[in-house]
């Protein structure tokens, strides 16, 4: 089942390192089967207030997810964003095809 890496992040310092980071980071998603669906589009916020940009990357399954974030090749470039930018990132499973919303229900 598919699993995603968010970012939500604010105050970007877009110089010089955040365009290394930019330039390195897609070289790191492939070995897990990572890709980007959402990658700082403006956002439409429709309740509540929301600055800054959303990224989502998507993976196989949520120990690719994992292997990715702290893959050697991705913790080497890392530091370039972190030192640019504040933010949360955090991992989290998809939902299978025929998920309805009362499924959540079962797992109280």
């Amino acid at each position: 089942m598919s699993a995603y890496a968010i970012g939500h992040l604010e105050h970007v310092n877009m110089g010089t390192d955040i365009v290394q980071y930019l330039q390195q980071i897609d070289a790191t998603l492939a070995p897990f089967g990572g890709r980007f669906l959402i990658h700082g589009d403006p956002i439409d916020v429709l309740e509540g207030n929301l600055e800054g940009d959303i990224i989502v990357i998507e993976f196989p399954d949520i120990g690719d997810a994992r292997q990715w974030y702290t893959s050697p090749a991705y913790r080497a470039i890392l530091p370039l964003r972190t030192a640019n930018s504040i933010g949360t990132v955090f991992l989290v499973p998809g939902v299978s095809d025929d998920h309805i919303a009362t499924d959540v229900l079962r797992r109280q």
